[in-house]
């Protein structure tokens, strides 16, 4: 197979978004600073450091490795993820923020585990799906497997709990498995039955129930439940059509809970008003079409479905927490990609980002 040189305007586009992650984190961090300069600090050296510097380092290792690597290792891979995302209930390594446990601390460093899980279920699905190729349309092969796979995810995700990384990879399989040829009668029923068991957990889940009650109901308990979105929707309209200027938001200072994670939509909207808010939105939109293109023109079943499977979840997370910023969908506390606060999601999905490249390198012709 020949080599060709990288997909140039899919790396420009990785640069691009990362380049404006770094100008709106900056700007949102700086409502920290005015707050408690130690935290602002932290932050920054977390963003910056272990999410860059990390993350263009774990870049350029993934494009320099054949990307058949991941499919011979990805059993591995996922296994040793769901152990690392076990871990977070291991006293003295796991810790709890905002009534989740979520994270790990390795020689003074928080990690959040679940970011290396989702793309190793990735990974390893993909794996799988090229491995049963047409097999694909018996259940045997197909869908029960994938049960096995979500129900493990699952006893580990929803006991942290965090059910939104739970929903992303319940989205990203069902397109993983449209890419291998499965059924559109499968799909929709692996759809219906998801969206049913959500519907039970929700009923049962306390905060799951307050967060569709906020999202049912934004007017009321303004300023509890439903406060965070209420200060987003007033950053994002007050920041018209061009914005107040990049560093002038005034949400960010006393209002917005977590400008710099979270919320960090809200300070773009303030800032940069309508046109920025869009030009991000049609920015992923595009960085989507190339990145679909360059898993269709893939050189074989493992690589397509895996590029496709890494954008889609990549995708999926940059729409859920701007949908959810918006008032559209639920609040869920996913990170922005390549902008928001968190280390580790930076560090992950410039990773990612690393194998789709090394996998353009090896397109067929277009």
């Amino acid at each position: 197979m020949k080599e060709k040189n990288i997909d140039k305007i899919f790396f420009g586009l990785i640069i691009t978004l990362t380049i404006v992650g770094i100008a709106m984190f900056t700007s949102a961090s700086m409502g920290i600073l005015a707050k408690n300069p130690a935290k602002f600090y932290d932050v920054i050296f977390n963003q910056f450091i272990f999410g860059l510097l990390g993350g263009g380092i774990a870049m350029y290792c993934a494009y320099r490795i054949p990307y058949k690597f991941w499919k011979t290792y990805s059993l591995t891979i996922f296994i040793v993820s769901i152990l690392i995302t076990a871990a977070v209930f291991i006293p003295k390594i796991g810790f709890s923020h905002g009534g989740a446990k979520r994270w790990i601390n390795i020689f003074g460093i928080s990690l959040q585990p679940v970011e290396f899980l989702k793309i190793a279920f990735v990974i390893y699905f993909a794996a799988w799906l090229s491995w049963v190729k047409v097999k694909v349309q018996d259940i045997k092969f197909s869908i029960i497997p994938l049960v096995i796979l979500l129900a493990i995810i699952a006893g580990v995700l929803l006991k942290q709990p965090d059910t939104k990384s739970v929903i992303l990879i319940v989205v990203t399989a069902l397109v993983m498995l449209f890419i291998s040829g499965m059924s559109w009668k499968y799909i929709l029923g692996i759809l219906g039955i998801s969206l049913l068991g959500l519907g039970l957990l929700v009923s049962f889940t306390p905060y799951l129930k307050n967060r569709v009650d906020t999202f049912l109901h934004p007017s009321r308990n303004q300023s509890t439940s439903s406060y965070q979105l209420q200060q987003s929707l007033i950053a994002i309209g007050s920041g018209g059509l061009f914005g107040r200027g990049l560093g002038q938001s005034i949400q960010k200072y006393s209002y917005l809970p977590e400008p710099q994670g979270d919320s960090i939509f809200a300070v773009i909207g303030e800032e940069t008003g309508f046109v920025g808010t869009v030009s991000i939105i049609i920015l992923f939109i595009i960085f989507a079409f190339r990145g679909f293109k360059i898993g269709y023109y893939a050189p074989d079943s493992f690589s397509k479905i895996l590029v496709i499977g890494l954008i889609t979840i990549t995708l999926a997370q940059a729409f859920m927490n701007i949908a959810s910023i918006i008032g559209v969908f639920p609040l869920t506390g996913v990170p922005l990609p390549f902008i928001s606060h968190g280390g580790t999601s930076l560090l992950i999905t410039l990773g990612a980002m690393g194998i789709i490249l090394n996998i353009s390198r090896f397109q067929k012709k277009n």
